[in-house]
């Protein structure tokens, strides 16, 4: 179940980096509450997962999740270019989440 909380985690991290651009500097209400909505939970399913997952494991993995999620609704809902040598980087990134999911025990 803690991935699962980690899981989500990442996903709010992605909803709250995301909408900070569209907080306008904190100037706009409903941008600036959704952006505080999903960082107050972001970081309270950390703060779940991380009692079973150990905190390095669970940091990176939410941080990862987030970088990647975030760079990818840049590109498709910003319109950031999708660079060849970006989409490797974000595939390697993607990759070492995997990787760390793999190579913490259960």
């Amino acid at each position: 179940m803690a991935w699962v909380y980690l899981l989500f985690a990442g996903l709010f991290e992605i909803g709250y980096a995301s909408s900070l651009k569209l907080t306008q500097g904190f100037t706009r209400i409903w941008p600036t509450f959704f952006f505080g909505f999903c960082i107050l939970a972001s970081f309270a399913m950390l703060a779940r997962a991380a009692r079973e997952i150990p905190i390095g494991t669970a940091y990176a993995v939410w941080a990862g999740i987030g970088t990647a999620g975030t760079a990818l609704v840049g590109i498709l809902v910003y319109k950031e270019p999708a660079t060849a040598f970006r989409m490797l980087c974000l595939t390697t990134l993607i990759a070492s989440i995997i990787g760390l999911r793999l190579a913490t025990p259960s």
